[in-house]
């Protein structure tokens, strides 16, 4: 693995980390581990292989990756704030299932890369994978459906929100004007009139 490797997989980590806290749903949020994820895809990835199981390991991972980003944005709260923005707060169960799915795929190359190679060749022998290269695709297309599915419940959601928030705000009760107090008429001349009456009697 190289430096770059290390660093797209940390960032992807990173990205739900700081919604733990709660974050705004902007349009760059959500594009960016999908713009990471397919900038890998577009590097590394050069076709499909299909000999032998390789294409069912490819299918698999990507299943599990559509899988573990569907349930990451499932479990993600979504609410407006004050004025009425998308919040994303991930809880732990989504920020674990995505750092499953991240952590995963790291924790599975820093093994191919550091002596873990001849297991992982054993493993491929005996389950009829025929290449290197199918371990690659397959989890590339994982990271780039977890994102693809967790981006796309998130934007779905995010936009539901936006669409419910100006309706609640115009069917809430509108306090009512305060109504101004009556004046009462003041008759300057009863005063006078009263003292005229005590003086003629």
């Amino acid at each position: 693995m190289t430096f770059t490797d290390y660093l797209i997989d940390i960032s992807l980590i990173a990205l739900v980390l700081v919604q733990v806290r709660g974050r705004r749903i902007t349009t760059r949020g959500l594009l960016l581990p999908v713009g990471i994820v397919t900038y890998v895809a577009f590097t590394y990835l050069k076709g499909i292989p299909t000999a032998g199981n390789d294409l069912v390991l490819v299918l698999g991972c990507a299943a599990v990756g559509a899988l573990l980003g569907g349930l990451a944005g499932r479990f993600t709260t979504v609410r407006p704030d004050a004025q009425g923005i998308p919040v994303a707060k991930a809880g732990l169960a989504a920020a674990g299932l995505w750092i499953l799915g991240t952590g995963g795929r790291l924790a599975f190359q820093v093994y191919a890369t550091h002596g873990g190679g001849g297991g992982v060749a054993r493993f491929s022998t005996i389950h009829s994978i025929t290449s290197v290269a199918a371990w690659t695709d397959a989890l590339i297309l994982m990271a780039l459906c977890e994102a693809v599915m967790r981006t796309g419940i998130l934007g779905w959601r995010a936009y539901a929100v936006r669409r419910e928030t100006p309706v609640a705000a115009a069917e809430a009760p509108t306090a009512l004007p305060p109504v101004p107090a009556r004046r009462q008429p003041v008759l300057s001349g009863w005063g006078s009139i009263m003292e005229g009456s005590e003086r003629s009697f």
